[in-house]
């Protein structure tokens, strides 16, 4: 049933040049949700152009700490105590993602723990785009009710069998994955595809133990490099950002969500660029920059009520290429 559907969706239209040779589909169950958490089993399906599954992997991985929420994912410290570290795994792990884009369902947090891990082991996840299946979804007009992997799967009659055990998930989401690719190519849709910057070197910081509670992912969540004062944007704020415009220099910039390249690095860009990064949204706020516009955020909610502009942050980045100087008109 769900072949002939993506066959017939696909079938009058021929396969756009401009979308990528290959898809690694990714999975990865973990301690918890914060940055110092760990990847405690990851699995990989491998996909060709036109999404075709080529093979599969899974393993599982020692996070040599407390293996979280074992009610959701089901892995005890007993099962994961023999399984290899990540460093064990990264070189095989790096093989099924060179060259592909990495597809995940809330991409930015597969893709943020796996870049977390890598910069741990001292390496770089081969790595350079992501694309989200609920962002994909999203651009198709799907009629979902909501974003969860188990209602994209019921769209179009995928089965699971074992929810959050990574190898089920990524099939899963695999399957589901290919009707929309066919789909997207058949109505001439733009991927939405996002720039993945590898991490190139990490930190430990400590941690507290849960709270008596137990609660799922209730470690600190702390920045990659001790926080610091920045120093007063000597510019005044021209303004709010219009679209198809230069940012100018004074300009107020937000942040709010998960990006890709760390927060503080990427706020460091903007200083420097001569913008004023701000930690609220207020009505001086020239622009938001967050990859989920449609998320419940104080910060994008505060942006909706007042009209604050907002891109994601491939087109910041781009942005950030040509700010236009403080003193021109």
């Amino acid at each position: 049933m769900l072949e002939d559907r993506a066959t017939a969706v696909s079938s009058p239209a021929p396969w756009p040049a401009a979308y990528p040779n290959g898809y690694a589909v990714v999975d990865v169950e973990t301690t918890g949700l914060a940055r110092d958490d760990r990847i405690v089993s990851a699995a990989v399906y491998r996909l060709d152009a036109r999404g075709e599954v080529e093979d599969h992997w899974y393993t599982l991985v020692n996070p040599e700490r407390d293996p979280g929420p074992v009610w959701i994912h089901g892995l005890t410290s007993e099962v994961l105590e023999g399984a290899p570290l990540f460093a064990d795994i990264a070189e095989d792990f790096a093989a099924r993602l060179d060259g592909r884009v990495l597809v995940a369902h809330n991409a930015v947090f597969d893709w943020q723990m796996i870049a977390r891990e890598y910069a741990r082991a001292r390496r770089e996840a081969p790595v350079r785009q992501r694309l989200c299946t609920i962002a994909l979804s999203k651009e198709l007009g799907l009629p979902l009710p909501n974003h969860k992997l188990e209602s994209l799967a019921a769209h179009f009659g995928v089965v699971q069998q074992r929810a959050h055990h990574a190898l089920d998930d990524a099939r899963v989401l695999a399957e589901a994955f290919r009707p929309s690719l066919r789909a997207a190519a058949a109505g001439g849709v733009r991927l939405p595809l996002l720039e993945c910057r590898p991490l190139r070197e990490w930190s430990d910081s400590p941690r507290i133990g849960r709270q008596a509670s137990g609660g799922y992912g209730d470690y600190r969540q702390t920045g990659w490099r001790p926080s610091r004062k920045r120093p007063a944007c000597p510019y005044p704020n021209p303004g709010r950002y219009e679209d198809g415009k230069r940012l100018k220099q004074g300009m107020r910039v937000a942040f709010s969500g998960d990006t890709s390249v760390d927060r503080e690095l990427l706020e460091d860009r903007a200083t420097e660029a001569g913008l004023h990064v701000a930690s609220s949204i207020s009505r001086l706020t020239s622009l938001l920059v967050t990859n989920d516009p449609d998320s419940g955020t104080s910060k994008v909610v505060k942006a909706r009520q007042y009209g604050t502009p907002m891109v994601d942050e491939a087109a910041f980045g781009q942005l950030l290429r040509d700010v236009e100087p403080a003193g021109e008109q």
